[in-house]
């Protein structure tokens, strides 16, 4: 497997998309849920198209990433403003 950071753009592009679903009335509590399905689909399409272990790896790295941008962001923001 050859390290690439193609993925890495992707993360904040992900946290984008869910926060414009959440805005046209996506239930918040299933946005976790979009970013693996939103990471996955990347990695199956973008990223590793046609390698099966390779995408599903990178695609659950890419949407728990994404979760954990946005939430890491949301509670750093909250805490400075205490």
């Amino acid at each position: 497997m050859e390290f690439t950071a193609y993925g890495i753009s992707m993360i904040p592009i992900i946290v984008g998309i869910v926060q414009l679903a959440k805005k046209f009335g996506f239930p918040t509590r299933f946005a976790p849920l979009l970013s693996l399905a939103l990471g996955f689909a990347a990695a199956f399409i973008y990223i590793a198209p046609g390698q099966l272990k390779e995408a599903i790896l990178i695609g659950l790295v890419m949407g728990l990433s994404a979760v954990g941008l946005y939430s890491g962001s949301k509670n750093t923001l909250r805490g400075l403003r205490k």
